[in-house]
């Protein structure tokens, strides 16, 4: 008990300093949400996101699984650190555990406490939901990834590939896009990136405008079947899980094993002068430009002050060489 004691201390401290440090920053860039704590003391392994006075945190399960009994007094001892270091209520700090695993899981709900909370971004509004899953709907790590699609999206087709709750396609569309087509195997996260586009005062849903357009399907049987049909985008934002074992799919996506394929596929409906921006979390992943030699291979640096530490995402900009 002592020891616990001890370390809810130093991640109070540590959370208290850190939030000091990042509230400037982040009203200068504009948010409301951001990474506060990453594992900073290695004897706490614990990440905690930041979203406006409320915090979603989780504690990763060591090798040895201990007792819940034994573990619950420690997660309690975490939660009232995080809410003393940021001088919130215990009830605004929702706290998981994160077993070692990997694909699908990382999406199932966990509960149905439905905390809903809708954050900001540099004059954009997304919807987050802070209680059910691992993640909250908003990868705060593709923040300036997001930045640079809305840059880059005016007059534009774009297609957003794994588009989960369709940040990417909010930002092409406040961006000024022709068109955006956001495909994702998930109607519950389709319908909750309807919901960012609503948000946002760009219709969607019955009556969208034919340039909104949000398609239930696998990625790379869509892509397939924009080939045949010859289908082209100019900007093609392929942000796949690291490793998904959906039931919906057939077999399994592997992103170090299958890249090359989903690359090729992409490449096939990207207009001639066009941008597929691809980004991947897999730890230590690097594309490798003896692979594709006839591409245009620019690796761009959008880890943001809160995740200056990091190494990951890797974020590549791949265009077909003249």
């Amino acid at each position: 008990m002592e020891k616990t004691e001890a370390q809810a201390r130093m991640l109070e401290n540590r959370i208290r300093k850190r939030f000091k440090h990042l509230k400037k920053w982040a009203k200068r860039i504009g948010t409301d949400a951001f990474r506060l704590y990453d594992r900073d003391i290695p004897e706490i392994p614990l990440i905690a996101d930041y979203y406006d006075a409320y915090v979603s945190a989780a504690f990763y399960e060591g090798p040895c699984e201990k007792d819940e009994a034994e573990e619950q007094p420690r997660l309690q001892a975490m939660t009232q650190a995080l809410a003393a270091g940021l001088d919130i209520p215990e009830s605004q700090v929702f706290l998981k555990k994160r077993k070692r695993q990997r694909g699908k899981n990382q999406y199932q709900k966990l509960n149905n406490q439905g905390v809903l909370r809708q954050v900001h971004e540099k004059g954009l509004t997304f919807q987050v939901n802070l209680s059910d899953y691992l993640d909250t709907g908003l990868f705060l790590d593709r923040r300036n990834l997001r930045d640079q699609i809305r840059r880059e999206a005016r007059g534009k087709r774009v297609l957003n590939l794994f588009a989960y709750t369709c940040s990417f396609s909010v930002c092409a569309a406040a961006g000024g896009a022709a068109e955006v087509d956001s495909v994702d195997l998930s109607n519950t996260y389709l319908a909750w990136g309807q919901r960012n586009f609503e948000l946002n005062a760009f219709t969607a849903g019955p009556r969208a405008p034919a340039k909104y357009r949000f398609i239930a399907a696998e990625g790379e049987t869509f892509l397939r079947r924009g080939i045949q049909d010859r289908r082209k985008w100019d900007l093609i934002i392929l942000d796949p899980p690291s490793f998904s074992n959906s039931k919906k799919m057939r077999g399994t996506l592997d992103i170090r094993r299958d890249h090359p394929r989903l690359i090729a596929q992409s490449l096939g409906v990207l207009a001639d002068a066009g941008v597929l921006w691809f980004s991947v979390n897999a730890k230590g992943f690097r594309l490798n430009p003896a692979d594709f030699p006839e591409l245009g291979i620019q690796e761009v640096h959008i880890i943001d002050e809160d995740f200056k530490k990091k190494t990951i995402p890797k974020c590549y900009a791949l265009t077909r060489k003249p």
